[in-house]
């Protein structure tokens, strides 16, 4: 019997690939944002500066035309029945508030289901890349990584925990540099069993250290 259609695929304003980039609207957009803020765009130190930008954000939002489950790739059914984590995955990502930067780490972890299933190490990296290429907030980034994961493999746990300083914070505001926050969720048996949650949450932090 074919395995269910994953939940996540049946939202395509979401998760299915958009169109490219359109440059030209950027590169017009932020010469009117440099008029606005009093500066004038036909400076010589502004002339490329919407370019610049553009080019930028083509790299900076590449996650809005990428599909995670063909990031995800080729399952392996390995004979594997333990956790599988990467710890410290870097995350590079723009707060939908302010489109200012936040930067931190992501944690991800996962119990194969019974028959096994296991993607490329990289694999996790890059689905983290994925989802943080676009605006975001990060609540929405934790659990968008949990569900493509847990439907991707059918996994019977996962977690998931990011760790991120937002400029939005450190350089406006409250300006407050140095503060981070952290969201995390588990899913499974790892949410459901006292003894797994208490195994991956180990592993989460380093383990037991002398």
């Amino acid at each position: 019997m074919d395995a269910p259609t994953p939940a996540i695929l049946k939202k395509p304003s979401v998760y299915a690939p958009k169109n490219g980039v359109d440059k030209e609207r950027i590169e017009r957009a932020v010469r009117e944002i440099l008029y606005a803020i009093g500066d004038d765009p036909q400076r010589e130190g502004l002339l490329d500066t919407p370019k610049r930008v553009a080019k930028a954000y083509e790299e900076m939002f590449s996650g809005l035309a990428s599909d995670p489950f063909e990031v995800l790739g080729t399952v392996f059914h390995e004979n594997y029945r333990d956790i599988v984590m990467v710890r410290n995955i870097e995350v590079s990502s723009f707060c939908e508030h302010h489109l200012l930067p936040f930067r931190g780490t992501a944690s991800i972890g996962y119990l194969p289901a019974k028959e096994g299933g296991v993607v490329g190490l990289s694999k996790l990296a890059r689905l983290v890349e994925v989802f943080a290429r676009r605006p975001q907030v990060q609540e929405r980034l934790t659990t968008q990584i949990a569900d493509a994961l847990e439907a991707a493999l059918d996994a019977e746990g996962v977690i998931v925990e990011i760790e991120c300083e937002h400029s939005c914070m450190s350089f406006r505001g409250v300006k407050k540099s140095g503060s981070t926050t952290v969201t995390s969720t588990l899913r499974g048996v790892f949410r459901d069993d006292p003894q797994q949650q208490a195994m991956v949450l180990n592993l989460l932090r380093g383990g037991n250290k002398s």
